[in-house]
């Protein structure tokens, strides 16, 4: 049986998937839970940070292709 959700409900991203912190204005990579605040990474590496389990969301398509893109673009001047 499949479950289908309403178009107006999201979920929170898993583990290892993108987000962004709505509080912030954020996007990283969920890295886990604790304490009740999900643990966010920057895409390109760096300190996490804790965020609201309500503000975080899926980014949106344009917000994944930005943050994604401006990782390329760093790691192909970090080349040179």
């Amino acid at each position: 049986m499949l479950l289908f959700m309403a178009s107006n409900q999201q979920t929170r991203p898993g583990i290892g998937e993108l987000a962004k912190d709505n509080a912030k204005g954020r996007i990283g990579i969920v890295m886990g839970e604790i304490g009740g605040r999900v643990q966010i990474r920057p895409i390109g590496g760096g300190a996490e940070w804790d965020a609201m389990p309500d503000n975080v969301v899926a980014p949106s398509a344009r917000e994944e292709l930005s943050a994604r893109l401006a990782i390329k673009n760093g790691n192909s001047r970090d080349r040179l």
